[in-house]
């Protein structure tokens, strides 16, 4: 039985910026699986004996990027656990990663011929507008990162890394 690549629709914008709101109305909609990049990654550091655990905790709590090796590790095994469930679930919209041109250039070097790139949608609001969503969203989240300090970060490197610019 022939599996189909996965098709890849990446959904980017900066933390708060309604990525996650978008995803469930876009599945919903058009019935692709969701994979949130932040969630593959919580997930994983909360898993005990993780091998990556730590390195994603510490990389996370100070608002840095995990490398992008990891990121696509856990990309790439959450396609391939989902096709294997259901192979009619090979469209896949992805939240929070390709974020950069290190993160391009990794994901061309380890998903080259294994998934299609479709498109990429962009959001985007102001810092402040940001910044007052996750703060509300991380009263009732239980994120360790919703917090003032962490979002400070989480912003800076957003806009210094991540922004079109």
């Amino acid at each position: 039985m022939i599996m189909m690549k996965p098709q890849v629709v990446f959904e980017l914008g900066g933390t708060g910026v309604g990525k996650g709101t978008q995803c469930a109305k876009i599945v919903e909609a058009y019935g692709y699986t969701h994979l949130s990049a932040g969630d593959l990654l919580r997930a994983e550091r909360g898993q005990e004996g993780s091998e990556y655990g730590q390195l994603i905790d510490s990389n996370i709590k100070d608002g840095k990027i995990v490398p992008v090796e990891i990121t696509i590790n856990l990309l790439r095994k959450a396609m391939e656990e989902t096709m294997q469930l259901d192979q009619s679930k090979f469209r896949f919209l992805i939240d929070g990663f390709l974020c950069n041109q290190d993160n391009l250039q990794g994901w061309t070097h380890v998903m080259e011929g294994k998934a299609d790139i479709q498109f990429v949608l962009f959001f985007d609001c102001s810092n402040q507008v940001c910044f007052d969503r996750c703060l509300e969203r991380g009263k009732s989240s239980g994120c360790s990162n919703d917090n003032r300090g962490s979002l400070e970060k989480r912003v800076q490197t957003y806009r210094s890394q991540h922004g079109p610019s």
